[in-house]
């Protein structure tokens, strides 16, 4: 028996007007929007200006009508940009398997996450709090067995909330809903189907395929039959230029201690590298980032001339880079390391080095990989992880 995938539709809740909001933390409550102030349309409003019916790709001049008091902000894309990747690079501390579907919502396959960290419900709670933490601004998840009810549970739970929505209930959930729910179904589509007499979910799963394959062609037809059932066979996969593997730590309180920098960068180093071997990839190109206790934050990037996923060496890699920024015991809240360039492990070859061992510390890793997938996370750590003020955290 196939055990149900369990996937996250992940949705920023009004992406654009948050992030301003966090850095101008004076317009809290007043109703604003992102985009011209008499010109141009409005990219996203906060929920205190759409109460007054303003919405995203409306014209600012609208907006201004609907609502004259209303507060324009222009856009910074390069900071929404960095805020996004910021986001990801949390959503791939627990799966490798991260679809960003735009620059504020992704789908996350999380069925292989779960040994992990608990319930689907606990997981989604821990990156709505990790998100919220570290980004400042607040997110909806929807769960599901497909990307089709995933996405419609995040839209249930908005704003800044999760739903979550099992195997067994998905009819339950989906048919009280109307027609203009589904995936794919807009104005055009939506007035046909009233035209014949279906304004339900409910209504259109009942409604014979033949029926809508007539009315809407072949592929169409099939696809509105199969979604109001909640079918959709379609997987989490990353796009073209996203792929890699990364993971972040917020230490329990901003440090520039250079020993626990160096301690807690061999912890990221060593999820990172588990990961990969999980994925059967290996990367090249390594990237150290650090936030600091500002929030301002930073990143270099090196690339390897042979690809690994070793710990230690994607622990090595990371101390150079730290050492390139030449910090003097900043206070750090952050660190996070990703790596790129990734090719399929069985397709790649590791150069060696002369003094390395016939079976060595990758052999190593390999069993201990082995051991936590059967008894946890945290069964097994290095030595130094153990070591007081070095105790894994659990989310």
């Amino acid at each position: 028996m196939t055990t149900p995938r369990v996937i996250m539709h992940i949705d920023m809740d009004a992406f654009y007007a948050s992030v301003e909001l966090r850095r101008r933390p004076e317009l809290v409550g007043t109703p604003m929007f992102v985009g011209g102030a008499d010109r141009g349309v409005v990219l996203s409003a906060n929920y205190e200006a759409r109460a007054f019916g303003i919405a995203g790709g409306m014209p600012s001049a609208r907006a201004r009508r609907l609502c004259p008091h209303a507060v324009a902000v222009p856009a910074d894309f390069d900071t929404y940009g960095e805020v996004s990747a910021g986001i990801v690079a949390v959503f791939e501390s627990v799966t490798s398997h991260v679809e960003s579907a735009s620059i504020d919502e992704a789908y996350l396959d999380v069925t292989g996450s779960l040994r992990s960290y608990g319930t689907a419900r606990e997981l989604g709670e821990y990156l709505r709090a990790v998100v919220a933490d570290e980004q400042g601004i607040t997110c909806s998840v929807g769960i599901g067995p497909t990307k089709f009810v995933a996405k419609i549970a995040s839209g249930q739970a908005k704003p800044d909330g999760l739903v979550e929505v099992l195997p067994g209930d998905v009819t339950s959930f989906l048919h009280p809903l109307p027609v203009e729910a589904i995936w794919g179904v807009g104005e055009a589509t939506a007035g046909k189907l009233h035209r014949l007499g279906i304004s339900s979910v409910a209504e259109l799963a009942h409604t014979p395929a033949g029926t809508l394959q007539r009315a809407f062609g072949p592929h169409q037809g099939a696809l509105l039959s199969e979604l109001a059932w909640g079918r959709d066979a379609r997987r989490v996969v990353a796009r073209p230029g996203e792929r890699g593997v990364g993971c972040q730590e917020t230490f329990s309180r901003d440090t520039d201690d250079p020993a626990l920098v160096r301690a807690e960068l061999l912890r990221v180093a060593g999820t990172v590298a588990s990961r990969m071997r999980q994925s059967g990839v290996l990367g090249r190109v390594v990237t150290l980032t650090l936030r600091f206790a500002d929030f301002r934050t930073v990143s270099k990037s090196l690339t390897l001339a042979s690809p690994t996923d070793g710990t230690d060496e994607l622990h090595a890699q990371a101390m150079r880079l730290y050492a390139r920024f030449g910090l003097e015991r900043p206070r750090i809240r952050r660190v996070g390391i990703r790596v790129e360039g990734l090719v399929d492990a069985d397709q790649a070859y590791c150069q060696p080095t002369l003094d390395a061992p016939d079976r060595g510390w990758r052999e190593a890793e390999l069993a201990v990989d082995a051991v936590r997938r059967k008894f946890g996370p945290h069964c097994l750590e290095r030595a130094v992880l153990t070591r007081h003020g070095y105790a894994p955290r659990r989310p």
